[in-house]
């Protein structure tokens, strides 16, 4: 499996926590990530940085292919 590989599956992983976050959220009012990490901890922050820099990657790939 080459680094390409690997990225978009990690950024993938780390949209599907995002969504379902953001669905618990939405839902019961609970938010995983500061219910594991804390609340606005440098782990939780770092955790929504990722899952943003995985959303805009995505968009990108996405913007890149129909180009």
């Amino acid at each position: 499996m080459n680094v390409e590989t690997v990225v978009k599956w990690v950024a993938v992983a780390l949209i599907i926590i995002g969504a379902l976050n953001w669905g618990l959220v939405g839902a019961f009012h609970f938010n995983a990530v500061t219910a594991l990490f804390g609340d606005m901890t440098i782990v939780t922050r770092v955790i929504y940085i990722l899952v943003g820099v995985a959303g805009l990657y995505k968009l990108f790939l996405i913007v890149a292919k129909k180009m």
